[in-house]
């Protein structure tokens, strides 16, 4: 398990929104490790989670994109039926209420990987290490 940051931007819901984040981020090299979009009428939100943090709040200020953000958890498990429901079980019997979470894995692949942000930071930081 690995500490790392998420980032949450809140877009207009039209064409190219996302795609200005990724090419903001891309043209400063920030890798972007999981990204979830979603939109909710005219507006919506993006979460991600990048491999440099500091290198993408430096590049979305410079662009003067507004964002928040928040400590996550990124954990990898096997990719196997069950895996995340059993990982997802062990924060629960910890009271730990996930604020968001985002799971991903490539087809036939051995390795998923799931990020969540926690209302109990304290808790999730030893919660399946």
């Amino acid at each position: 398990m690995a500490k790392t940051k998420q980032f949450t931007i809140p877009v207009e819901n039209q064409p190219g929104a996302v795609a200005k984040i990724a090419r903001t981020l891309g043209d400063a090299k920030v890798n972007i490790l999981a990204l979830l979009g979603t939109a909710e009428g005219t507006g919506g939100r993006v979460q991600l989670v990048v491999e440099d943090a500091r290198r993408a709040k430096k590049a979305l200020d410079a662009a003067r994109i507004a964002y928040d953000e928040l400590a996550a958890e990124e954990y990898e498990l096997s990719n196997k039926p069950g895996a995340l429901a059993d990982c997802l079980d062990t924060l629960k019997r910890r009271g730990i209420n996930l604020n968001s979470i985002c799971a991903a894995a490539a087809k036939g692949g051995k390795k998923a990987v799931v990020v969540y942000a926690a209302e109990a930071k304290e808790k999730a930081a030893t919660a399946i290490a």
